[in-house]
Parts: C-alpha cells; sequence; structure tokens
C-alpha cells in the first residue's frame, strides 16, 4: 500500500512543480466604479486579470500590466452592470514580479 501512495505521489509532484507562481502587485484606482479585479498567474511569461462589475452602472476600465524592463502593455475595456471579462498580457520574457495598474471611470 505504501509503495501506491508513493508511486502516485511521485507521479503528482512534477505536475504540481510546473504551475506558474510569481508575484503579482494590483494598483487600483477605481473612482467609484464598483469593480472586483482578481489576477490570475497561468504560464511563466502569461498573466491575466478577471474584472467584475458588480455596480449599477457601466464602467471604462485600463489595465496597464507592468514586467520589469519590458514595454508595459495597456487593455482597455468597457463592462456593463453584472458583467465579468477577462484580460491578458504575455511577455517575451519569464515574470519574475508583475505589477499590474488598473483605472476605472464609472460611464
Amino acid at each position: 500500500m505504501k509503495n501506491i501512495r508513493y508511486s502516485l505521489l511521485a507521479l503528482l509532484l512534477p505536475l504540481t512543480a510546473s504551475a506558474a507562481t510569481y508575484p503579482i502587485d494590483v494598483d487600483e484606482q477605481l473612482n467609484g466604479a464598483e469593480i472586483m479585479a482578481t489576477p490570475q498567474a497561468i504560464d511563466r511569461d502569461l498573466a491575466a486579470v478577471e474584472l467584475h462589475n458588480y455596480g449599477q452602472r457601466a464602467a471604462v476600465c485600463t489595465l496597464v500590466f507592468r514586467n520589469g524592463p519590458e514595454t508595459p502593455r495597456t487593455r482597455r475595456t468597457e463592462l456593463e452592470p453584472g458583467e465579468r471579462k477577462a484580460l491578458s498580457s504575455k511577455f517575451k520574457r519569464d515574470i519574475i514580479r508583475l505589477r499590474i495598474q488598473l483605472t476605472c471611470e464609472p460611464k
């Protein structure tokens, strides 16, 4: 029985080691918009933010993804009340620490 457990652990260990993990800092300037942002580390060079507008008014949001010396990537979207959207950015280098600036304005 112990051999089966160790074999299973040995098979699953490489799967957990390949998961992307890096710190993500989110600076939010919501300006009265009721937006919830959930950052996600998808891969070593790919990240996303899921935005959810739980307010009663539409909002226009701008996201700026910064990964060290690379050129910042800017994404813009408009969220209707109750709507969810995922915005992502892929970089040329591995992400060590990602900084995201979120700016939203109610419409």
